[in-house]
């Protein structure tokens, strides 16, 4: 366990507190083809109605996203993304207390998500994909969320795997740094992401868990999403048949756990109601003075 330390979000309805306890991301896919929950979200109404949920279970924010980055997956179009998203924001829009960040690649879906209510992106590809998120995180003055990825969703899993994976995360997260701060990001409004199941093989997620100390070093706060994802699936599997999605929670929240015990400000998760009595439990176990604050 180490000293996880605090940092401060602006966002256009105040500021986040990051560090003094650990938030839970609720997951909400708008598509028809993610890996856990594809197709369930598609419908606007139903989307809004579990935002609603996911806030109602403890979420302390909501990540958006209209693209599914699933291993295997050949992109989505600019103009798809904002017909599945922006309904939904509009919709919650006066609605949903908790702030929300958009899941894209794409510039112009970043800023169309920004004119209508997100408060802060998030970009897998780490400016890979499109530099110009940079540029509007900067113009807009919204946090940006950088994710390490090896490779393209389309093929990311298929290798070649790093021979080091912390050099390799560090070393990505690092350029991706270098063009936002280049572009005119402020450091403060910077979040890293190991990337987890994103380009790693089975053994390197797990080994990231247990090294996620070392990628405190570069001074920003941490996002970890591990939800039900493929590796857990591996790890639990039945007659080497993956366990389906759906009953990987145990899994999940064994990472989060690790995860916040490692020094992860924000936790990105599909069950949030279960998800919220886990990190309030882990963070007790990482700050005695956490947990008073429960009592």
């Amino acid at each position: 366990m180490i000293h996880r330390k605090t940092f401060h979000l602006r966002l256009r309805s105040g500021v986040l507190k990051l560090g003094e306890r650990t938030l839970v991301m609720g997951v909400l896919n708008v598509t028809p083809d993610s890996f856990s929950d594809g197709g369930t979200f598609l419908e606007p109404r139903r989307a809004i109605e579990h935002a609603l949920e996911m806030e109602r279970a403890g979420a302390d924010w909501l990540d958006i996203g209209g693209e599914s980055t699933r291993p295997g997956s050949t992109g989505t179009r600019a103009e798809t993304e904002l017909a599945r998203i922006l309904p939904v924001l509009e919709g919650l829009r006066g609605a949903l207390k908790i702030p929300i960040s958009v899941d894209t690649r794409k510039s112009e879906v970043a800023e169309a998500a920004i004119r209508s209510g997100a408060q802060i992106i998030n970009d897998i590809s780490g400016l890979r994909s499109d530099p110009g998120i940079a540029e509007v995180a900067r113009r807009r003055g919204v946090p940006l969320i950088l994710m390490h990825m090896r490779g393209e969703p389309e093929t990311m899993q298929k290798g070649p795997f790093a021979r080091d994976v912390m050099k390799d995360v560090t070393q990505g997260l690092r350029a991706s740094i270098t063009k936002a701060r280049k572009a005119g990001v402020a450091k403060s409004q910077i979040i890293i992401d190991p990337g987890i199941g994103f380009g790693k093989s089975f053994e390197q997620n797990y080994e990231l868990l247990r090294k996620l100390p070392g990628l405190a070093k570069l001074g920003y706060p941490i996002m970890v999403g591990t939800s039900r994802k493929g590796f857990l699936g591996a790890t639990l599997a039945r007659q080497g048949e993956s366990t389906p999605v759906e009953e990987r929670l145990w899994a999940t929240a064994t990472t989060v756990t690790a995860s916040i015990l490692g020094g992860a400000h924000i936790v990105r998760v599909h069950d949030v109601a279960e998800i919220v009595q886990v990190a309030r439990v882990s963070d007790c176990l990482l700050d005695a003075r956490i947990c008073r604050k429960f009592r």
